[in-house]
């Protein structure tokens, strides 16, 4: 019975759908997490009478037709970049964007990751790096015994040298842009990498030619509304629960021709 293979395939869609909104709930609280949803589309019909076919000699036409469904497929889990929430930490080293781009991470082998996530750190070479020690791009490097770190709205990094009063400007972090941010490929630790979809990346000033601004001493929170996530998992858990009916009345119509034959 096909509506058995049908009611299976919606099964396996809720199964995913819950999967994606237990990845949003458990990203609550990871700073620059972008949500995610799955996308569903119905699977190929069976024309059984094809609306618009001549229904006799005479020329009529069918004004419906009976068309047998296949199920859903899952056509993509697309990833909203919707801003979230700056939340402030007062941490010298936490940089939260404000609008368009993402920071731009150097890897060990050179290729470059972007984030969202402003959660960083100095190593022991005074660089500003990741919580994973992969440096920010342009790499900064602040001196020894420097203090009062100030970084402006357009990623000007400041700081007072010893035995000056004066801030010193020693460098600038830029920011990177994307014509479809969602065509980016996260590969873990709050950063993506770009590909064919996200469009080549575009560096460029903060706070300047269409970028964000960058905010010191604050965090962007993931933009994960956790009410719409709870919604979302109850009509999920629903839809799998309709979908278990339809198998199990499919199986009792099956189990009653099964006994006409007895």
């Amino acid at each position: 019975m096909q509506a058995l293979h049908t009611a299976a395939t919606g099964m396996a869609a809720q199964e995913l759908n819950v999967q994606v909104i237990s990845n949003n709930i458990a990203n609550l609280r990871t700073t620059g997490f972008k949500k995610q949803t799955a996308a569903f589309q119905d699977l190929i019909y069976e024309h059984v009478r094809r609306v618009g076919a001549q229904a006799s000699e005479q020329g009529t036409i069918l004004p419906v037709g009976i068309d047998l469904g296949g199920g859903v497929k899952t056509v993509g889990t697309p990833r909203s970049m919707t801003q979230g929430t700056l939340s402030q930490t007062g941490n010298d080293l936490d940089l939260a964007i404000g609008g368009e781009g993402f920071f731009k991470i150097q890897m060990p082998d050179g290729t470059f990751h972007y984030t969202r996530d402003g959660t960083f750190q100095m190593d022991n070479q005074g660089r500003i790096v990741t919580a994973q020690g992969n440096p920010v791009q342009p790499t900064i490097t602040i001196q020894q015994n420097a203090s009062g770190i100030t970084i402006n709205s357009q990623g000007q990094v400041s700081v007072t040298l010893p035995g000056s009063t004066n801030s010193t400007v020693i460098g600038q972090i830029q920011l990177t842009k994307f014509i479809n941010k969602a065509g980016l490929q996260p590969v873990g630790n709050n950063e993506f990498t770009d590909t064919p979809s996200s469009g080549p990346p575009q560096d460029g000033v903060a706070n300047a030619e269409g970028f964000g601004a960058i905010t010191q001493g604050s965090l962007e929170q993931a933009n994960v509304d956790v009410v719409s996530e709870m919604s979302d998992l109850i009509a999920a858990q629903r839809a799998y629960e309709m979908n278990a009916k339809v198998i199990s009345a499919a199986d009792q119509m099956m189990q009653s021709t099964t006994a006409l034959f007895r």
